[in-house]
Formats: structure tokens, sequence, C-alpha cells
């Protein structure tokens, strides 16, 4: 254990430091998780089958499944005889490769059939294709993203898992504020982040992390975040959810939220038996509104997952 936190500290010592600062004597155990891989998940995509059909499919070849303890169309891959991602069924968009907490985002924010959603940082479309299962293929999915590249792997998803509700755009995340002022029933916002709660799969971050650049991704997050909760109809939900574990990125966001309008409303993020713990309201010199403490952090070595950050939050009705 010696070895990683001299690693850690070797190939970037901001990094060391945050970690060190935010997770204390907890720090060995997040070292230990980015050197476990984890089990991979699959989501049954009941748009096209039944779920104990696939599993049944995939059993016969020689899968061993265990489902996922908080939503009944996922699984974790206990056994494998060979890659999980390379089946016909697969191939035939009977289900989709996904982490079992890239799951909770669209659980928590809850879309409801015939209802208008915005998922404004859609690519690749693991949570776009969630929700329109959730929604059963009925209301408006508006999948957005910046990029052409990502916007090519969103359309090619959509089409593969039978979806049919999603329109797919590329744009600037912060004009939907403008252009959808006031439409939307349910959003999300799984926004671009430092991905450090991704670290078991790749060590990417760690060449390329540093706090100028999480500070060009606050100023993105704060766009994005307040653009939401602009086109968001009056007593409608976003959910603002990342994949990392740092303060500004996390309760700063809501935070500034909340600066910009006080009126928004905090809700209860579901614990779905997982262990989560409560937003955190001082860091550094900052401390937060204490209404952020209702938003939910998942550290990836207390429950075997990768690591996120989850906020739910209300457009209250206006008279």
């Amino acid at each position: 254990m010696v070895q990683n936190k001299l690693k850690l500290a070797e190939k970037n010592r901001e990094l060391y430091n945050l970690l060190n600062d935010l997770l204390k004597d907890r720090l060995e155990d997040f070292l230990n998780w980015m050197e476990t891989p984890l089990k991979p998940s699959i989501r049954v995509n009941t748009l096209k089958i039944e779920v104990e059909e696939l599993r049944e499919r995939l059993e016969k070849q020689g899968f061993r499944l265990k489902p996922v303890e908080f939503y009944p169309c996922g699984f974790e891959v206990e056994e494998a005889p060979f890659e999980i991602g390379k089946t016909i069924e697969h191939f035939l968009g009977y289900y989709y490769v996904q982490q079992k907490a890239s799951m909770l985002p669209p659980l928590i924010l809850d879309p409801q059939p015939g209802e208008y959603v915005l998922d404004m940082a859609a690519a690749p479309g693991s949570k776009t294709t969630q929700m329109a299962q959730m929604m059963k293929n009925t209301g408006v999915i508006v999948a957005n993203d910046i990029s052409i590249e990502r916007v090519r792997a969103l359309s090619h998803n959509i089409d593969k898992l039978g979806v049919v509700n999603t329109i797919v755009t590329e744009l600037d995340g912060y004009k939907f504020g403008r252009f959808l002022e006031g439409r939307m029933d349910r959003i999300l916002i799984d926004a671009p982040c430092s991905a450090l709660g991704t670290l078991h799969k790749t060590y990417e971050p760690l060449r390329w992390w540093s706090w100028g650049v999480v500070g060009n991704l606050v100023r993105t997050q704060k766009g994005l975040i307040l653009a939401a909760y602009r086109a968001l109809k009056p007593g409608g939900r976003m959910v603002y959810s990342t994949c990392t574990l740092v303060p500004e990125e996390n309760e700063g966001i809501v935070n500034f939220l909340l600066q910009r309008h006080p009126e928004a409303e905090i809700l209860d993020v579901p614990d779905f038996g997982l262990k989560m713990e409560e937003g955190i309201t001082e860091w550094k010199r900052n401390t937060y509104d204490e209404r952020v403490k209702k938003t939910r952090r998942l550290y990836p070595f207390e429950n075997q997952t990768e690591g996120f950050y989850f906020a739910l939050i209300r457009k209250p009705e206006f008279n």
C-alpha cells in the first residue's frame, strides 16, 4: 500500500494532496479500490426482451449472473466464458454493458411515460437508453452532446437498442436554457467531470488532472446547471451527477445554483440500499449551503462500484 501511495504521489502530486485532504484515513481504501477490477454489469433492455428470457439465454452460454440489488433490469457478471460485450444478444441490443453505479442517475430522476426529458450530456447513451426504457418509449427525450464523434456513438446506441422517443442534438448545453425555457418535466445533467470515480479502469486522469483543468470543468458545470434549471417547468425535477469526488465539481456546483436561485429545492436522494454519505458543507475555505447535505456521495470503496455524486433538485411551483 505504501508503494501505491508513492506511485500516486509521483504521478500527480496535486491529485494526491486532494485525495489525502478529502479522504484522510480512507485514502488506503481508495487506493486498494483503484487496484481492484470491478465485475462487469449489464442492463437488460426491456424494449426488446424480457429480463428472465435474457438471463436464460446468457446462462445457457455459460455466464453466471447476479441481480443488481437495487434494479431488476441489472445484473453483475460473476463468471464469463468470454467477453460479455461479444454475444449475439449484445449485438442485437438486448442489453447494454453498464456499470451498476451508472444506472443510478436515471433511477433517481425517475422519468415517467409521456414526459418531456432532456439529457444534456448524453453520449454514449447508457442513461438516455435507460430512461427511454423507463418511459416505455413514450414521451420525448432530447439527447444532446457537444461532440460530433460522441453524437455518432449516441445515435448508434439509440438505434441499436430500439429507442424511438429520442431526438439527438449536437449543441452547447448552455443554449437549452433559452431554447427550452420552462418546457421540460425532467432533466439529467451527467456532467463532464474529472472522472476520479473511474480510476479503477483507467489511470488516464492521473496524467491530465490539475486544478487548472478542474477550474475549466467547473465553469462548464456551472453553465449547464443554470441552463438546466431555466429549462425546467415549474414543479419539474433534475438530477445533477458526476463520477468524480472533487467537492468543487459537486457540492460547489449545487451551492452555486442555490446562490443564484435560492428558491430551488434540494430533495432527498434515495440510497437504494447502498452506502451513501451526505454532501459536505465545509471544504478548505468554502462553506456551502446547509441544504447541500441532502445530496449524496457514493464512495467507490464502500460499495465496490464506481464513485459518483448525486443531487436531486426541484423547481418550485410559482403562484
